[in-house]
């Protein structure tokens, strides 16, 4: 098999654990980034890139450190102890590295809302201006219909009973079309 390209058998074999346990660890994302499909001898095989073999190396391998450490109790412990020890301290800054990064992530997003919230709350600001204003006009228009219906009191008698037309004179009486309803078949109306 190809170095840069590992099969899950292969890496399940070199990190020493179960197919199952690499399985696992191959999510979804990580399938989409560092999982390729290579038909081999006509059967499609899922093989893992050098960048993802580079990650599985370093999950199982800080796991199975630990437990090499543990089991190494009563026997010679100095080596163990000191590959170890640099071990966990290239992990400890990888994982600084890695929070760093979040952090940063983090501060972009708290900006982002930040700007989203000075926004909000302008918008808000003007809409209650113009709530206020719309408010005040009402009122003004109020006021000057009042205004208009005071001077325009119409006397008793008079002038009102000339402008409305009778509604009952020949004229005003339109004849109202028959109700034919379509549904009468054979019947005359």
């Amino acid at each position: 098999m190809s170095d840069n390209l590992k099969t899950i058998r292969e890496l399940a074999d070199e990190f020493k654990v179960s197919k199952q346990a690499v399985r696992k660890r191959l999510t979804d994302e990580f399938r989409a980034n560092y999982v390729e499909t290579v038909d081999r001898n006509g059967v499609a095989t899922l093989v893992v890139t050098v960048t993802g073999y580079m990650l599985l190396k370093q999950h199982f391998s800080s796991g199975n450190d630990s437990e090499k450490v543990g089991s190494n109790v009563g026997g010679n412990t100095g080596n163990v102890d000191a590959t170890s020890d640099s071990k966990q301290t290239t992990d400890n800054s990888y994982v600084f590295k890695i929070l760093e990064q979040q952090l940063a992530v983090k501060d972009k997003q708290i900006e982002n809302k930040d700007s989203q919230i000075s926004q909000m709350q302008n918008l808000l600001d003007q809409q209650q201006r113009l709530a206020l204003q719309d408010k005040k006009l009402l009122e003004e228009y109020k006021a000057e219909i009042k205004e208009l219906k005071s001077l325009n009191i119409p006397k008793q008698g008079s002038e009102k009973d000339d402008s409305i037309p009778k509604e009952n004179s020949a004229e005003n009486r339109v004849k109202e079309p028959q109700n034919k309803k379509w549904w009468h078949f054979g019947r005359r109306m």
